[in-house]
């Protein structure tokens, strides 16, 4: 098959000049899971519980079993500062659910513990290993730790908890020696009777077990304390943060209406719990969370991250809309509304369409990586250089952006790597005979999982073809090769015939699910469902692909609830319906 080396060469240099979104989940080196009890299924990349700080306006990040932590001036490229804080050689893991806050101009951590043996670690110049330990153990053992410092007050408090059976706990600590005042409280537990999207399970189904609440975080706005945990399990595509409010950072927390705040459970990257809630140097709110994979092991997973805020009715809110599609950076986001979302308008134009490929391992079949779904992958026989999926756009179109995500199949690595590497050509072409270099990435030096590379300048193909170079480890696999940009024909109409059927009270008096149905729409790739309890505050959503029903599980049993939907292709997206409300 001949090709033509008439270059589109992006150079890094280049693409950092132009680039102005990024794309879920987060392209980060994710290290391997450090355990081998996790790795029956295969060794893999994994890490979760994220919390984002902003020190001088960088933006340092850190999650479980890293190894270290990621700083950011833009919230798209990422560099690893290795450091290992737990420094007993009985701990496998670095930190586990790390917490993480500024606090007097310096940045300060601390692991998850039930033990108080875990020093907390400070430092003033957190862009290399330059920390001192502020105190070598803290007199209370906490497991999901959170650190709320409040400079209003230049108070300091401590939450933590992980459970489905005893409360989110909450504590004053002192600033001056970080240690607990001695009077630990009871912040909140779960209530599932009420609150459907706080029901164990992939549906919000299984009565027989508790749910679990952990991922306690709080910030402080308009003098009160919004208090965030997630539920109901991290191997759940509904893994959501919920939001309490209160004046006293104690005590007296009220379930915000607009539950759950940050909810992910349809689309490419499922998931949005156990987060923490940050601010831009344009002071701008993100919330990142937690998104699941759960193939290789329950803890398999990635991060993401949302535009948030608060409203004109101070009501608290994470936008997960079109989430995982490319999304403007901060630099580009000032003075556009958050609560509309940050979505670039560049649809995926490879959804279910015809793929070729050079090899394929056992049933990691080919088409798995054009269906919108991180947890399938197409594998090829080997890890070797020359190794290619091609993708058929169907006609020609104007292509932005392309993420490549990697999944792992007969990776060797546990725990943290470093220098590792993908290296990988993208080709274009308007026949499939005659082939032009969209992307080179052949001597990229860096390890890019969820690599995302926004085009300098649009290009017209009918073709697109990854071909591989060289991968860290394992073989060739792709969870999703999307190609982001626009398609040439039309969107989709308006949906029609949309309903909503609540469901009938349960033997406890239980409201908490609704069957939606609508016409299915022959040129529609997919929908999204808009859902509140305000007709003019629809922030939570839900993305589906391939059907024209979904049951949704995640209602609060006592109120109203308002739906909304719209098609989308890879044209565009349609209008949405007129507002429905269900009682």
């Amino acid at each position: 098959m001949p090709v033509l080396f008439l270059f589109f060469f992006l150079s890094l240099s280049t693409i950092s000049a132009q680039q102005r979104t990024y794309c879920n989940p987060v392209n980060i080196d994710y290290g391997y899971t450090p355990f081998e009890r996790f790795s029956q299924e295969g060794k893999h990349r994994a890490t979760a519980d994220p919390v984002i700080v902003n020190l001088r306006d960088t933006l340092y990040l850190f999650s479980t079993n890293q190894e270290g932590y990621w700083y950011s001036a833009d919230m798209l490229d990422w560099t690893f500062v290795y450091r290992k804080f737990l420094l007993d050689d009985k701990y496998t893991h670095d930190l586990n659910a790390p917490a993480a806050w500024v606090m007097n101009d310096s940045l300060y951590v601390y692991g998850s513990t039930w033990e108080l043996d875990f020093p907390i670690w400070k430092s003033g110049n957190p862009t290399r290993d330059d920390w001192e330990i502020a105190v070598d153990t803290l007199n209370v053992g906490a497991w999901d730790p959170a650190f709320h410092y409040d400079e209003d007050q230049d108070n300091l408090y401590l939450y933590w908890g992980s459970s489905n059976e005893f409360p989110l706990l909450g504590t004053e600590i002192q600033t001056h020696n970080l240690q607990t005042t001695g009077i630990t409280r009871p912040i909140m537990k779960l209530h599932p009777e009420d609150h459907g999207w706080e029901r164990f399970g992939e549906y919000n189904d299984n009565v027989f077990l508790a749910p679990f609440v952990e991922g306690a975080w709080v910030t402080k706005h308009n003098g009160k304390y919004y208090f965030q945990y997630a539920a109901p399990g991290t191997e759940f595509s509904g893994y959501a943060d919920g939001v309490l409010v209160s004046e006293n950072p104690l005590g007296g927390f009220r379930y915000q209406a607009h539950n759950p705040f940050s909810y992910k459970p349809g689309g490419f990257a499922r998931g949005a719990g156990h987060g923490a809630t940050f601010r831009d140097a344009h002071g701008n709110y993100w919330h990142v969370s937690t998104i699941f994979i759960s193939v290789k092991n329950n803890f398999e997973r990635r991060l993401g991250i949302w535009p948030a805020g608060f409203d004109a009715d101070d009501v608290m809110y994470c936008n997960t809309a079109f989430g995982d599609y490319p999304t403007y950076l901060p630099e580009f986001a000032e003075g556009k509304d958050f609560t509309a979302g940050l979505f670039a308008g560049w649809m995926l134009l490879n959804y279910n369409k015809p793929v070729q490929v050079s090899s394929t391992l056992g049933g990691f079949h080919a088409n798995n990586a054009v269906d919108e779904d991180i947890r399938t992958y197409w594998s090829a026989a080997t890890g070797d250089a020359g190794e290619w999926l091609q993708t058929d756009l169907g006609e020609s179109s104007t292509i932005h952006a392309i993420q490549i995500n990697y999944a792992d199949q007969d990776a060797e690595f546990m725990g943290k790597t470093l220098g590792k590497k993908h290296q990988y050509v993208i080709y274009g072409s308007d026949d499939g005979r005659e082939w032009k270099i969209v992307v080179d990435k052949r001597h990229n030096q860096t390890d890019v999982p969820h690599d995302y590379v926004e085009l300098s300048q649009p290009v017209r193909f009918r073709y697109l073809k990854l071909e591989n170079h060289a991968m860290p480890t394992g073989k060739f696999a792709i969870s999703g090769f999307r190609v982001f940009g626009k398609g040439a024909g039309e969107r989709p109409g308006p949906v029609e015939n949309f309903v909503v059927l609540r469901a009938p009270r349960d033997k406890d008096g239980n409201r908490l699910a609704s069957w939606m149905k609508w016409k299915n729409h022959p040129e529609a790739d997919g929908y999204n469902i808009y859902f509140g309890k305000d007709p003019a505050k629809l922030y939570g959503s839900i993305m589906v692909y391939g059907t024209n029903s979904y049951y949704f599980t995640g209602m609060d049993k006592a109120d109203a609830y308002y739906f909304q939907i719209e098609a989308f292709n890879e044209n565009g997206i349609s209008e949405r319906t007129e507002v429905i409300r269900v009682d």
